[in-house]
């Protein structure tokens, strides 16, 4: 996840605040990710050193403002149009049964069963949070919820398949 073009996204909808783009951000990824202010003003004094952002002054409430410059809008279409790349031998969970293999471990099906129970906790909290969306009528985060229930489908799949092994 990328703060610092999130940022961007935002401020290219109108100028924000540094407290506008906290709140922002977390209206937009539903609470799901909280987000430090530290970390909003860190990336923000970033921006502006990079010349992403400028800021036109304060408000009236004197809260300093940014807006997107044109480099910025330019380095967020760059960022959207470059596909992402995926570390699918890197989860932990498959490291952790790659190692328990490794040294012979005997309670991998305790290990499995584990996980899977985590899984089935994260399935019904995602359909439980995709209910929400569609009663918001928030069409982008319920793709989104759909798209992780399918990964968690898929992995489902995996774990039986290495049960049998």
């Amino acid at each position: 996840m990328s703060v610092k073009h999130s940022l961007l996204a935002l401020l290219y909808e109108k100028p924000r605040h540094g407290y506008e783009l906290k709140t922002g951000f977390e209206e937009l990824v539903q609470g799901m990710w909280p987000l430090n202010a530290g970390q909003v003003y860190t990336t923000l004094d970033r921006l502006e050193r990079d010349e992403f952002v400028t800021s036109p002054g304060h408000d009236k409430k004197d809260r300093k403002l940014y807006t997107i410059t044109n480099a910025g809008q330019e380095e967020l279409w760059s960022w959207l149009e470059k596909p992402v790349g995926r570390s699918l031998l890197k989860d932990e969970f498959y490291f952790k049964f790659l190692c328990a293999s490794h040294v012979s471990y005997e309670n991998k099906q305790t290990m499995i069963r584990n996980q899977k129970e985590t899984m089935l906790k994260d399935v019904l909290h995602l359909t439980h949070l995709k209910k929400q969306m569609v009663i918001m009528d928030n069409k982008t985060m319920k793709m989104l919820i759909e798209g992780a229930l399918l990964h968690l489908e898929a992995d489902l799949k995996w774990l039986d398949m290495i049960a049998d092994v």
